[in-house]
This record gives structure tokens, C-alpha cells and sequence, in this order.
């Protein structure tokens, strides 16, 4: 039969108060903020043209669509900005 040691039997055991120690609480998890987005005037412009060219691009660069195209992409590109 074997017995039990002093070694086996933790520190934090019921021993000293009789009652069983709680276990710390791990920290909370903290959820980063989106961060925010700025473009200048100039970087926002640029992106809704390249987004523009790319709808182009997609419909073969057929001729009388190319406001549209621009608005589109102008629509999109400020929606993101918006969530972000």
C-alpha cells in the first residue's frame, strides 16, 4: 500500500483553512477597435478610379457605361470608408 508524502500533496490544498482555494479568473479578452481609415481627398479619388477601371474591365471596356462605372465604384469605396 502505498502512502502519500508531503511532496504529493499541493500547497494550496484545503489543509490550512478547510475550505478549497478558488482558482484566479484568467484576464478578459479585450477585442481590438476597428481602426479608422482616412484617405485624403487625392488616395480616395485614385482608389475609385482604379475601382472604376476594374468594373470597366470586367464588362470588356464597352463604350457609355463609364459614369456609371464611376459611380458604382464611388458608392462602394465610401461604404467601406464608412464601416471602417
Amino acid at each position: 500500500m502505498a502512502t502519500r508524502r508531503s511532496s504529493d500533496i499541493p500547497a494550496s490544498s484545503t489543509a490550512r483553512t478547510g475550505t478549497p482555494r478558488v482558482a484566479a479568473r484568467p484576464p478578459k479578452s479585450v477585442t481590438p477597435q476597428p481602426t479608422r481609415v482616412t484617405l485624403t481627398a487625392e488616395m480616395r479619388r485614385t482608389t475609385i478610379a482604379e475601382n472604376a477601371y476594374l468594373r470597366a474591365e470586367r464588362r470588356g471596356f464597352a463604350p457609355g457605361h463609364e459614369t456609371e462605372d464611376w459611380l458604382a465604384a464611388e458608392a462602394e469605396i465610401d461604404a467601406l470608408l464608412k464601416v471602417s
